[in-house]
């Protein structure tokens, strides 16, 4: 008769579950180790070049504009003194007034203009290219030398302006436009509108064709008109590219020099003088670099809280 067998028992596994995996635990550690390291060395030469380049001259601007720095003789420390003269400074305070003035007039027209020329030019239609290369010329060219060929173009007596806008019988042929606060403004501002139209016209274009033409094709049979497909779908699917526009064009309008250099020279008077010229023309007259920078300072205060508002609200998907 057979001997009746005992049941084999299994050795017990000392690890235990929580041993098979922790081999691919450690390894995915590591692994994620490796990455974060590659990632730093990657960001490393950005970080490096905006601490050295941005982080450390708007620091060590702030400092100069708590001092007296003269560039010769000795520094002084004296505290909020700058920034408590700059408001009693009227002449700065009509600066930032009258850039804001001009920042107000300028935005709308460049991207309203910006955004026909994107319309006209975001086919790939016969000439489309001819078209974008014309109109984004003046941007290349560059605003300086377009301010002096506008400079030359303003002047009394044979400068084109006056003599094609005498013939149309609508100013004198010796009309002094930098003599004018208006005439001034107004030319500039035109200037600007045509400098700045090709860029914002570019950076939509590029939105424009990234939307899928079926949306279009579907609006059209639903009985759309172009208004209402531009209203419904092209408007709300670039606004982000529409953000971006006024950005750039915003703080390009604070940070208006040139024009107003060139052309007027901040005249008649101070009347055309922006934020950035009265600085410039506040170091070069009192060699006071603290004060010049504590209206940098200002400057770059109005125009950082501005773009927040800008990103913050426009960008909101209730918008």
């Amino acid at each position: 008769m057979p001997r009746p067998t005992s049941p084999v028992r299994a050795a017990p596994f000392s690890g235990g579950p929580r041993s098979l995996s922790a081999k691919p635990v450690g390894r995915s550690r590591a692994r994620a180790r490796r990455e974060a390291r590659a990632a730093y060395a990657l960001i490393a030469p950005a970080i490096a070049i905006v601490g050295v380049f941005i982080l450390y001259p708007l620091g060590f601007g702030v400092y100069i504009s708590f001092t007296n720095w003269p560039l010769i003789g000795p520094i002084s420390w004296i505290g909020g003194a700058n920034y408590t003269a700059l408001i009693h400074n009227t002449v700065f305070i009509h600066s930032i007034l009258f850039t804001l003035e001009y920042t107000a007039i300028v935005t709308v027209p460049i991207l309203v203009f910006g955004y026909l020329l994107a319309v006209f030019v975001r086919s790939n239609r016969r000439g489309s290219t001819l078209f974008r290369t014309c109109f984004f010329l003046p941007f290349i060219i560059g605003l300086s030398t377009l301010s002096f060929l506008i400079y030359v173009e303003l002047q009394p007596g044979f400068g084109t302006v006056n003599v094609v806008l005498s013939k149309l019988h609508i100013v004198g042929i010796n009309t002094p436009w930098t003599a004018s606060t208006g005439l001034a403004l107004t030319a500039i501002c035109i200037l600007v509108v045509w400098f700045a139209s090709g860029l914002t016209m570019m950076l939509l274009m590029a939105g424009m064709q990234s939307i899928p033409e079926q949306l279009y094709e579907s609006a059209g049979i639903d009985g759309a008109s172009w208004w209402q497909s531009e209203r419904m779908i092209t408007i709300p699917l670039l606004r982000r590219s529409i953000v971006l526009s006024l950005v750039i064009s915003i703080i390009g309008s604070l940070l208006a020099f040139n024009q107003f250099f060139i052309i007027t020279d901040g005249g008649p008077g101070s009347s055309t003088q922006s934020v950035v010229m009265q600085i410039y023309e506040t170091f070069n007259a009192s060699m006071s670099v603290g004060s010049a920078s504590a209206m940098s300072v200002v400057l770059v205060a109005v125009v950082g809280f501005i773009t927040f508002l800008q990103i913050h609200f426009l960008s909101r998907d209730d918008v």
